[in-house]
């Protein structure tokens, strides 16, 4: 992916990392969580939920740098965030960045043209 590219959410965690939920994250995550795309419900998920979230979202950057990415490891990688603020921050941001809800170099909904 282009790192000019708006979708392009990052994390600080061990070093920079691209987090974006793409058609592959999406499908996996809802694998793991047993849910379909309408009961993400950012506002109540707990601690694990958030490891499976964010271990999906970055998966393709771990593939990119040639990294073997577990669920496992994603405690202990969280942990190098600078706080938990900005994990869930990062997290929503690129949620909404995903879904076209907030346009991530303003932290503001986008205009969406009127249909006619």
């Amino acid at each position: 992916m282009s790192k000019d590219k708006n979708d392009v959410v990052l994390i600080d965690l061990d070093r920079p990392r691209e987090l974006r939920y793409g058609h592959k994250a999406l499908k996996t995550l809802l694998a793991m969580t047993g849910k379909d795309i309408d009961s993400i419900d950012m506002d109540n998920i707990d601690l694990g939920e958030i490891e499976k979230y964010l271990y999906c979202g970055l998966l393709s950057d771990a593939k990119a740098n040639g990294e073997t990415l577990k669920l496992e490891n994603m405690e202990d990688l969280l942990d190098q965030a600078p706080s938990f603020g900005h994990i869930i921050e990062k997290m929503n941001e690129a949620f909404s960045v995903a879904f076209g809800g907030l346009d991530p170099n303003l932290n503001q909904p986008e205009k969406v043209p009127a249909k006619v």
